[in-house]
């Protein structure tokens, strides 16, 4: 019996380490989390001039200037409405900046409508989302559509600095912000553990039916 015995310990010990491991990633995404929702939340302080994209990701900012009617529309969807899109326009500051302002979601059949430029007080967080991956397609020729947010690609289009701010207040023509949040990053650690604990207990299980089995034949 002793090298089933020693299969049950080692193969527990492995599955129950796992488990274990889960829970303790399970607690160091909670506390990311939470230090990003306070980042998020904080008081908004006016826009810097020097910005470092990891160090400043989801800084509150404000900023006054003009929307430019230089806009893209990336492919979007939101709970509870129809298809639309994300509306990102390029916004000229009042110390003449040129930066890009994620406005967010509008419906298909208000696209069309007119959005002329105007002055605007923007509060929101700083962003440098790459939405995109492998296997997403490069905006559509025809339509000008796009499928993911790319900070550097949509500035080069627009013909801005590769600054990005999310605003988190209407800022008219009837867009509904899109607010950067946590919602989206999921901590699943808990059902992992639970599933390496059971797999655990499965092996315990099945090591003393195979003790049981080979007792009963040696006797």
């Amino acid at each position: 019996m002793i090298f089933p015995v020693l299969m049950g310990l080692v193969g527990c010990g492995v599955l129950l380490s796992l488990g274990v491991w889960q829970l303790h990633r399970m607690e160091w995404k909670a506390a990311v989390l939470a230090e990003m929702d306070a980042r998020i939340g904080g008081t908004p302080e006016p826009l810097p001039t020097v910005l470092d994209p990891i160090a400043d990701k989801f800084r509150p900012v404000t900023t006054e200037g003009r929307f430019t009617g230089r806009f893209i529309e990336v492919l979007a969807g939101q709970k509870g409405s129809s298809p639309g899109v994300r509306i990102i326009e390029a916004f000229d500051t009042t110390d003449g900046r040129h930066i890009l302002i994620d406005r967010g979601f509008i419906e298909d059949e208000a696209r069309p409508l007119p959005r002329p430029p105007h002055e605007a007080a923007i509060t929101g967080n700083l962003h440098w989302p790459d939405d995109s991956d492998s296997f997403t397609p490069p905006p559509d020729p025809k339509t000008g559509l796009w499928f993911a947010r790319d900070v550097a690609a949509m500035a080069a289009k627009l013909g801005t600095e590769p600054t990005f701010i999310v605003a988190v207040e209407p800022t008219g023509d009837g867009i509904t912000p899109m607010p950067v949040d946590t919602s989206a990053i999921p901590n699943d650690h808990w059902g992992y553990a639970i599933t390496w604990f059971s797999l655990a207990t499965v092996w315990a299980v099945m090591t003393g039916f195979l003790l049981w089995r080979i007792r009963r034949q040696t006797a």
